[in-house]
């Protein structure tokens, strides 16, 4: 990883990291992330996306699966996929530091039919391997449209398109390669789990969302599995829970607020699945939380 890169994701990530970490820019989809300590799990449903680690090292586990990144390492996610994240090498001097960027799959299937690549199927949905030299390039010109404001609409499509090029002619081309096939399985379980995104806190068929997929329904449950690692309501009782995390730890919700917002009808039931979930009940670990977060800052 080239130490261009790495200067350029910290004095982004230094002047505009939020209190989680996180710091977004004009160009959308586009973020670095900056953390100095160790040890909390970081609970989310990962859109498509690809992250260069460019400092320390972050372990993400997905299912019964863990994968350590490393600095110089890319993490490839192709599906809509719960995982539990660690960042497990970070300090003050020497920071977790990664740049982020979104997939966008009608971009994969205009540069696929262009470089008229094949579909694929049956890659994990999470990859690591190491950065090609070409990606980290334009991740790095990417970050430099921000020192100049006035480039950033003129030049961030091409530069944006430049990268999911090198993407899929690089190491990451076959895992990414599905999501640029509108008939493929991971492109057609996406379109459930939009609407499931898009409706989380309301109750949802199992075969309205297997039409939207155009799949028999059995069929739809063994394709989402395999593409999220979950099951259709499993997935979306993930994502209500981690959505009222959010709720409570960044708005300030009370758990029977936050449970109410993202559609439980039982403040009892959403405790005990909250608990499961993040091995403490909601008030217990949100208070855990905002003191790992005052603690770090």
């Amino acid at each position: 990883m080239s130490q261009a890169l790495l200067d350029a994701v910290r004095r982004h990530s230094e002047a505009h990291t939020d209190p989680f970490g996180i710091a977004r820019t004009p160009i959308p989809g586009m973020t670095t992330v900056r953390t100095t300590s160790t040890g909390e799990l970081q609970y989310g449903i990962q859109r498509p996306l690809i992250c260069l680690v460019v400092q320390g090292t972050k372990d993400v586990t997905m299912g019964n699966r863990t994968l350590a990144f490393d600095a110089g390492d890319s993490m490839l996610v192709t599906g809509d996929v719960p995982t539990v994240s660690q960042i497990s090498k970070a300090s003050q001097i020497a920071p977790y530091l990664s740049f982020v960027l979104y997939l966008d799959p009608a971009l994969v299937t205009e540069l696929s039919v262009e470089m008229r690549a094949a579909p694929l199927d049956g890659d994990a949905p999470v990859q690591l391997q190491p950065t090609d030299t070409e990606v980290a390039d334009t991740a790095l010109r990417l970050l430099r449209l921000l020192d100049r404001p006035a480039s950033i609409p003129v030049l961030q499509n091409q530069l944006i398109r430049e990268m999911h090029y090198w993407l899929l002619a690089g190491r990451h081309g076959s895992a990414i390669r599905h999501l640029g096939f509108p008939d493929s399985h991971a492109r057609r379980i996406a379109r459930a789990v939009d609407a499931i995104r898009t409706n989380y806190d309301k109750p949802i068929a199992v075969d309205h969302l297997a039409s939207i997929a155009g799949m028999s329904v059995s069929s739809f449950h063994h394709h989402f599995r395999n593409v999220t690692s979950l099951p259709p309501r499993q997935f979306q009782k993930q994502l209500r829970l981690i959505e009222a995390r959010r709720l409570m730890l960044a708005e300030s919700l009370s758990a029977s607020n936050a449970a109410y917002a993202v559609g439980y009808e039982s403040v009892p039931q959403f405790t005990r699945e909250y608990g499961r979930l993040f091995g403490l009940p909601p008030v217990r670990e949100i208070e855990a939380a905002r003191r790992r977060l005052h603690e770090a800052a």
